[in-house]
């Protein structure tokens, strides 16, 4: 097997995604949220208590980070989809 082969892998390159958010311990001690669009940020140890406003492609959405969710990304926590509501119409 050649090395260059493994070096060029996907399991090589595709790893977790980490994002550094500016002033993440003076947000957790205040209670401010950080406004972000990495939804494939996984969720750290060191996040947890943090607000976060997640943007799922129209608006942002508010995500609170608990122990549950550290390993996870966050953008499976802010939804894209509405709910389907059915509405009763009369046929003519």
């Amino acid at each position: 097997m050649l090395p260059s082969f493994v070096a060029r892998s996907r399991s090589v390159w595709k790893g977790p995604y980490f994002v550094q958010f500016p002033n993440l311990k003076e947000s957790i001690a205040s209670g401010t949220p950080i406004k972000t669009m990495a939804r494939a940020c996984t969720i750290m140890p060191h996040m947890i208590g943090a607000r976060f406003m997640v943007h799922n492609g129209k608006e942002y959405l508010p995500v609170r980070v608990t122990e549950e969710m550290v390993g996870r990304k966050l953008g499976e926590f802010s939804h894209t989809r509405k709910a389907f509501t059915y509405r009763l119409t009369k046929n003519k």
